[in-house]
């Protein structure tokens, strides 16, 4: 089967009146979520990094980077927001793999800036950039993630490329140009995870699937088979590519009905442990000096990503469960502000994550944990948490996403753009012009 051809009609032929109301009405949770971490994201040390190598090279003025003044042209800007996007580890994630948000949407907000795009294109191009990177990104896993490939990156460029190449207007054969563009250009190692290459990935993959719509819409062309051929994107990257995940079900299974928000600002596979160190911390008003020790019962997975024994930085701190069961335990919280790197280096933190130790069971899902913590008098305090806040199971409210929003906006912009942006991601099907999302990001 031709699978980059019969994704490419798909995303050709896809039309916003063909998207069910659940699905639109997700978009907007999205994106609401989305500009929240890219917004809180935007004074991170990595955003400022990669602005003082990339501005001085930025061509002409066409899009802003949310959250502050600086403007920039198009491509770089979708390369700063996807970075801020993910720094803070706080975006949105597919129940089974990939960071969906993070590489379309700073490719399709630079791109409502420089011409003027609908608020239901938007809508309609971001959910087929989601179909395209999830189905690419699926069929290869999970053979493509354990070896070693971080597949939000990898998977990430055809979704840009996609979304992108949908407000261009390709035809079919432009746009399974842009698909193969989009694949040789994809990247990105799991051994980044802990540093700011983590956020570049989805970064890189807005700005190059940008880039390969862009080519594509001149005739600047690639293979027709750039996903499924022998030297192609899945058989290079993995041992069990299935084409099946790309095509059964396109039109009738949206890929975004599966996406989740996260309450804390890590990695979503050490949620539950968190969600059970919190509910006990508080419901026994505990504090770190009654604690012999933290017994955790975790998703073998857990272990895989978030070993990290003694994190010397916030990001580090990301990919620490034990750090993360601290938190939670002695602030009762695990947002931004505990992964910062003064929160990771605070002696009575790192006290306490000593005293935290983690057992793989097989049995456990990777939301799913068990938490005992075992006092000085001898008592052991243990909460099972099936699921973990903000999975399909419990999903977090819209009323959690606007909270979300304002308390990693607020302090970076006023509260009446604040509204007014909340106001606006919940209308955005009824904007003429979505990049009005983006100019009330910016600060001022």
């Amino acid at each position: 089967m031709d699978i980059t051809r019969t994704l490419a009609s798909y995303l050709v032929d896809g039309e916003y009146g063909d998207l069910p109301a659940a699905v639109r009405h997700e978009a907007c949770r999205a994106l609401l979520n989305w500009l929240g971490c890219a917004i809180g994201g935007s004074r991170h040390q990595t955003v400022e990094c990669a602005l003082a190598a990339v501005r001085s090279f930025s061509g002409p003025v066409q899009a802003g980077v949310l959250g502050r003044g600086d403007r920039l042209d198009i491509l770089h800007a979708a390369l700063v927001n996807g970075i801020s996007s993910h720094v803070l580890d706080f975006d949105d994630t597919h129940a089974r793999a990939i960071h969906p948000s993070a590489p379309v949407l700073p490719a399709l907000l630079a791109y409502a800036e420089w011409r003027a795009v609908s608020g239901k294109d938007l809508v309609n191009a971001f959910v087929l950039g989601v179909e395209a990177e999830e189905r690419v990104g699926l069929s290869v896993f999970p053979e493509h993630y354990n070896i070693g490939w971080h597949i939000t990156g990898t998977a990430g460029v055809f979704g840009a490329a996609a979304a992108v190449g949908k407000l261009l207007g390709l035809t079919k054969q432009q746009m399974r140009w842009a698909l193969g563009i989009a694949a040789t250009q994809s990247a990105g190692l799991r051994e980044m995870f802990g540093t700011m290459c983590k956020s570049l990935h989805p970064g890189r993959a807005a700005q190059n699937g940008m880039t390969a719509a862009l080519l594509a819409e001149k005739n600047f062309n690639s293979s027709d088979r750039a996903i499924e051929a022998a030297r192609g994107f899945a058989n290079v990257t993995s041992t069990r590519f299935d084409p099946r995940v790309i095509t059964e079900g396109l039109g009738e299974r949206y890929e975004i009905l599966s996406n989740m928000y996260k309450p804390y600002a890590c990695g979503l596979v050490v949620h539950a442990a968190i969600d059970g160190c919190i509910e006990l911390a508080r419901g026994h008003a505990l504090v770190p000096e009654q604690i012999a020790r933290v017994e955790l019962t975790v998703s073998p997975l857990v272990l895989e990503l978030t070993a990290k024994r003694n994190p010397q930085s916030g990001l580090e701190g990301k990919f620490s469960v034990f750090h993360a069961a601290a938190v939670g335990i002695i602030h009762h919280a695990a947002g931004e502000a505990q992964f910062s790197d003064e929160v990771v280096r605070d002696p009575r933190v790192a006290a306490l994550r000593e005293r935290v130790a983690a057992i793989e069971d097989r049995a456990m899902g990777r939301t799913e944990a068990r938490v005992t913590i075992v006092l000085e008098d001898g008592r052991r305090l243990s909460r099972h948490v099936a699921h973990a806040l903000g999975t399909l199971e419990r999903p977090m409210s819209d009323a959690d996403l606007e909270a979300k929003f304002r308390s990693l906006v607020g302090g970076i912009l006023p509260e009446q753009r604040i509204a007014a942006l909340i106001a606006a991601c919940w209308a955005l099907e009824s904007l003429p012009d979505a990049g009005e999302i983006a100019r009330l990001a910016a600060a001022v």
